[in-house]
């Protein structure tokens, strides 16, 4: 039996500093890249990828490679999407489970997957033969199985050892630190969202817990009303959920009480 998996003197300095430290002006899209290669280091891969797909419209709105070098801007994305239904990478969609962090050897052999149209035609070409894939809810994201907006961040390596459950425990120690980063950095990219007062009165209130009913009878309107003023803060937040809603207009540490 497999005893637990710990963390050691190094990886505890390492998750420290990427919990700690400032990482200054956030790019334009997407985590500090002094925080994706603080990532590299600890996981021990060839190349990380931060990426945000929209599943339903199969693109991404932005993609961070580190090393930037690793970036190959002849991938063949016209092959990976004729695949991705049927690969591991569609996981989240057709569970609706973005907490499970995933790598290949969870779903194929290495026989099974080397057999793959994703492998053949996608994967080996760039000398890729292992994968390990955190994932977590995008602007938009509703729950339940289904095409929605996503982040994914994902690490390579070559031929060799396969990413091991160290990793995997890793990973899940900084996945709510990563999460607050990126909704972090959005915020700080965008600013105070434009809603009108009584937009804000409603999302206020959606925060706190209360449900449109609730809603209703506070303010004094239908529910009708209530689900009118969620679809205009839904489309100048572009979101699609009251969680999206929230998260969007509130960072963390800022959520309004009831």
């Amino acid at each position: 039996m497999k005893g637990p998996v710990t963390a050691g003197g190094r990886d505890l300095r390492t998750l420290a500093k990427i919990v700690s430290d400032d990482r200054g002006e956030p790019p334009a899209e997407g985590l500090a890249p002094s925080l994706l290669g603080d990532l590299l280091g600890l996981i021990r891969c060839d190349l990380v990828v931060f990426c945000g797909t929209d599943s339903s419209r199969q693109v991404d709105w932005f993609g961070q490679t580190v090393p930037v070098e690793a970036h190959d801007p002849e991938f063949d994305e016209a092959s990976f999407r004729s695949h991705y239904w049927n690969s591991p990478c569609s996981y989240p969609e057709h569970t609706g489970d973005l907490r499970r962090i995933i790598q290949i050897s969870d779903f194929y052999s290495a026989r099974q997957w080397h057999s793959t149209g994703m492998y053949h035609d996608v994967v080996h070409p760039d000398g890729i033969e292992h994968e390990l894939l955190l994932c977590l809810p995008g602007p938009g994201w509703t729950a339940g199985p289904g095409p929605g907006r996503t982040l994914r961040l994902v690490f390579f390596r070559g031929p060799g050892p396969d990413f091991s459950e160290r990793d995997r425990a890793l990973l899940t120690l900084l996945r709510p630190h990563l999460h607050q980063a990126y909704l972090d950095a959005e915020y700080h990219r965008r600013g105070t969202p434009q809603l009108t007062r009584r937009q804000w009165e409603l999302l206020r209130l959606v925060a706190a817990g209360h449900t449109n009913a609730q809603i209703a009878r506070r303010l004094g309107v239908s529910e009708g009303t209530v689900r009118k003023h969620l679809e205009n803060i839904y489309g100048r937040l572009h979101v699609s959920s009251r969680t999206a809603a929230v998260t969007r207009a509130f960072p963390a540490g800022q959520r309004p009480g009831g």
